[in-house]
């Protein structure tokens, strides 16, 4: 397999996992205090999924605890967010800005999707200018799903297409890597309307953006994601033909 054809199969892996974007049914803020969870209309939270009372849950920003057939079930943390697997059920314990939420995913349902992208193209992998700012800046970046949050700047790539410059600023960072939120002129009608993920890999002063990995957002698979939207510098008035099409 080529690299890209790699790439495209660990993405799809991904989405089809049981922690993936395909299966997830309910994201829920967790108030302070013990609440009874389940699908039956008297719990505190109502779940659309499980039984229908499957429990008591109390939560932290950190820690949750399910109380359920007389058992303490703590979630636990596997290299991401705190989990419990109960009843056919994924529990995550998902916090933003401080508050604690729950995102439910079914594990019997099926997980499939059609991931569709523009044929590779060469000419948009992009060697650009990776310039460090003088002093980190704090900016607040709009989010669909939430209310805005603030990140800290402290990066920019340049490049120029069609002979004007182009400055995209990395609002957030992956594993390591600064991650790009951006939209052009194929979205909505081709591509997915909020925003694509673009993925850099720095080496010194430059930055290589392949804009043939540039991908769909969690919010392009569930309406139960938390997604930000590009800066008003990453919103470009050209299209980019290139990188993944909007989900089947």
């Amino acid at each position: 397999m080529s690299p890209y054809a790699d790439w495209q199969a660990e993405r799809l892996a991904a989405l089809r996992a049981e922690d993936g974007w395909l299966n997830l049914t309910d994201r829920m803020e967790i108030p302070p205090g013990a609440q009874c969870i389940g699908m039956a209309p008297d719990n505190d939270l109502i779940l659309s999924v499980g039984p229908a009372h499957l429990g008591m849950l109390t939560a932290s920003a950190t820690t949750a605890t399910l109380s359920r057939d007389g058992a303490a079930l703590d979630f636990a943390a596997s290299g991401g967010n705190p989990v419990l697997r109960v009843a056919g059920l994924l529990l995550e314990l998902h916090t933003v800005e401080g508050q604690p939420a729950l995102r439910v995913r079914d594990l019997s349902l099926r997980r499939e999707v059609v991931l569709a992208s523009y044929p590779h193209d060469p000419d948009w992998v992009i060697t650009a200018r990776w310039e460090a700012l003088s002093v980190p800046q704090a900016q607040s970046v709009d989010q669909k799903g939430a209310g805005p949050t603030e990140v800290t700047l402290t990066h920019r790539a340049r490049f120029t297409h069609d002979g004007a410059a182009v400055t995209l600023l990395a609002t957030h960072w992956k594993v390591g890597k600064p991650m790009f939120v951006i939209r052009d002129a194929t979205a909505g009608a081709e591509t997915y309307a909020a925003s694509r993920f673009l993925i850099g890999e720095p080496d010194g002063d430059t930055i290589t953006l392949d804009f043939n990995r540039a991908h769909n957002p969690p919010c392009a698979f569930t309406d139960f994601a938390i997604c930000p939207l590009p800066p008003k510098e990453n919103r470009l008035p050209f299209a980019i033909r290139a990188g993944e099409r909007k989900p089947g």
